[in-house]
């Protein structure tokens, strides 16, 4: 994401101008967006031109919009974000009040106003804007005639190709079909990562699977590489690693980044950084339940006591609609950071971000341990009664 113009302050109104560069900065946008912000940006509309004779006919033009956002679809898979909403400034094209979807493009840039800029969402831009914050893992998770392979990106996992081809059994005194479906196999995810896989950008890549699958596969992808003279496969082997994962499928990428050996050669991502911060709340929920805390009551709680060291928090839970919740939110992450703990925001579309999202979305390890937090808030519910 490229920032071209910033007129804003904390907790103020103002706007920014940005261009998104990549599929990924859409999911960056569409953290910044809410309902009631205005959005600017270039659009295509249907118009309808009347000639000198009467008769009428219809246009597409490409003209600019300024709307209010009402709606915002965002489709995970395409990367693509639509904005509906009611156009706020007169245009030659589109009267004032009209509804009008906006897609936005790659390389087009937009203009976003706020009527208050909070620390999230200039975290948010601060984030997109980092040059060194792109996608620096890639997996390849397979398991016979299955493989998965993703772009794990500091906001988001990405599926980029799915690889299935039915490998027949062995059958007894011949292999031959099964050993040509293997190959066929391999060469379709070894095609995959020749062409998903930015080798520039990309500092690691795991190829998981149950069994010696990877094994032979990596013997393969080796040894191809060498009969074919693919040169980029060769420069970066040692960029290849190979871990154990109990299936092909996309959720055992959790498990792949939990390995310690993972960790340690991932220990500069974003991504390791917080599959690492939700392991360190589950063994301390386990081995010290008084100092880990889920659930927004409990964890507010721990903040007023200055107990929280560090708080995991779902950036699912920052796109929420109503204000106040949002800004409920908000204003912990703040009073955490003022009192020097650290805050991690978990992006939902990460397996880690999912397991938080079903621990309430927010949950926090604590500096010292706080018992008998339930009493209170059990009390306060029976008096209600």
């Amino acid at each position: 994401m490229k920032l071209l113009h910033k007129d804003i302050e904390k907790d103020n109104a103002g706007q920014v101008t940005l261009m998104p560069e990549e599929a990924e900065d859409m999911w960056h946008t569409y953290n910044l967006l809410q309902i009631g912000d205005s959005l600017m940006a270039s659009t295509i509309r249907k118009v309808q031109t009347e000639s000198s004779t009467g008769s009428v006919g219809s246009s597409r033009v490409r003209t600019t919009l300024c709307l209010c956002v009402d709606t915002i679809d965002f489709d995970s898979q395409a990367c693509q974000l639509r904005v509906k909403g009611t156009n706020i400034q007169e245009n030659q094209y589109v009267k004032m009040g009209a509804y009008h979807t906006i897609e936005l493009e790659l390389n087009r840039k937009f203009t976003l106003a706020k009527k208050i800029w909070d620390s999230v969402v200039l975290d948010r831009i601060e984030q997109a804007c980092d040059p060194s914050q792109k996608a620096d893992v890639a997996a390849v998770v397979m398991q016979e005639g299955l493989a998965n392979l993703v772009l794990v990106t500091p906001a988001m996992t990405l599926l980029r190709a799915k690889v299935e081809v039915t490998i027949p059994r062995k059958r007894k005194g011949s292999c031959t079909q099964h050993e040509k479906a293997l190959e066929r196999f391999y060469e379709a995810v070894m095609q995959a990562i020749l062409r998903h896989i930015n080798f520039d950008v990309v500092k690691c890549i795991l190829v998981a699977s149950p069994g010696f699958v990877k094994d032979q596969f990596i013997a393969y992808l080796y040894k191809e590489a060498v009969r074919q003279d693919v040169k980029i496969l060769l420069e970066n082997r040692p960029k290849f690693m190979v871990v154990h994962a109990s299936s092909g499928h996309k959720y055992s990428l959790k498990e792949v980044l939990c390995d310690p050996a993972v960790t340690a050669r991932l220990s500069d991502t974003k991504a390791a950084g917080e599959v690492k911060a939700l392991e360190d709340f589950y063994k301390m929920l386990q081995h010290e339940p008084d100092r880990a805390f889920y659930g927004l009551v409990h964890v507010e709680k721990a903040s007023e006591a200055l107990a929280i060291d560090i708080l995991l928090i779902s950036d699912k839970l920052f796109r929420h609609q109503d204000v106040a919740t949002r800004s409920r939110y908000v204003r912990l992450v703040d009073n955490v950071r003022d009192n020097g703990g650290t805050v991690r925001i978990f992006s939902s579309l990460h397996v880690s971000g999912e397991q938080l999202t079903q621990l309430s979305g927010v949950a926090a390890i604590l500096r010292f341990p706080i018992a008998d937090m339930s009493e209170p808030e059990d009390d306060s519910s029976s008096d209600e009664k």
